[in-house]
């Protein structure tokens, strides 16, 4: 390995992990990083995941303050995302690649509408609701959690606008809340999809990858969320619609 490809993978580490923790997606920078380099896409893959779960810890420490109150929401929707990885990661072993990610394009284009339309859609339901969530949007809620588990334990990209955009319509919440929520859900997905590839997979991890990514992402997991927390809510939203709109012309051109 040369030292320009060392600190190729380093670099786009620390950009993964710091779009992650800002809006998801930063698997777009990481995954054709690797591909660039003539890692096979399976191995580019499960490795990637292993080397974000460091990020996703580091951002979701810089939301800390956003979820002080927050605890209960979170571990009432963290097993929906824990079963959803379990899920994908299984997919991602047993599937080709095609069967999935010819819906992602759409999948993503739905959730920033959400994101977009998230606010007004959630005050809404909460002039309808005002004091509690209706267990119709309970379930709603889940079930979105649960199908953003399955993606990010198959591929993981913009697998943080999928979570905003179900958490906009159907939490009423502020975005940087919401925000935070991804990031331990996300950072959920990430560490338990890696276990699963750890004991069913464990021959196509390779391990100089994880520790390249891993200090990227860590260091761009902080940055990210000193970056995220400081922006304003709409510039917050135009940010996730931006890179998500860039997921989805990446996907289509690939």
């Amino acid at each position: 390995m040369s030292v320009f490809e060392v600190v190729a993978i380093i670099l786009a580490g620390l950009a993964a992990g710091t779009i992650n923790t800002i809006v998801g997606s930063g698997t777009l920078v990481t995954f054709p990083t690797l591909l660039f380099f003539g890692y096979p896409p399976v191995a580019a893959n499960v490795s990637n995941s292993l080397g974000l779960v460091p990020g996703g810890m580091a951002g979701a420490w810089g939301y800390r303050h956003e979820l002080r109150s927050l605890g209960p929401m979170v571990r009432r929707l963290a097993p929906a995302s824990l079963i959803g990885s379990v899920l994908g990661a299984v997919l991602l072993l047993v599937l080709p690649p095609a069967a999935f990610e010819a819906i992602v394009p759409i999948l993503i284009f739905l959730s920033l509408l959400l994101v977009v339309f998230g606010p007004r859609l959630s005050r809404w339901a909460a002039n309808q609701h005002a004091d509690h969530l209706t267990p119709g949007r309970w379930v709603a809620l889940i079930l979105g959690i649960l199908f953003a588990g399955m993606y990010g334990g198959y591929f993981g990209a913009a697998q943080g606008v999928l979570l905003i955009g179900v958490m906009s319509i159907l939490l009423p919440l502020g975005i940087q809340q919401i925000n935070g929520i991804k990031n331990v859900l996300g950072m959920i997905v990430n560490l338990v999809a890696a276990v699963v590839f750890l004991i069913v997979a464990p021959g196509v991890i390779d391990w100089t990858i994880v520790l390249l990514i891993s200090i990227g992402s860590l260091m761009g997991g902080f940055l990210g969320a000193r970056v995220g927390r400081a922006m304003h809510p709409n510039l917050l939203r135009a940010v996730i619609v931006i890179i998500g709109t860039v997921a989805i012309i990446n996907l289509l051109v690939d």
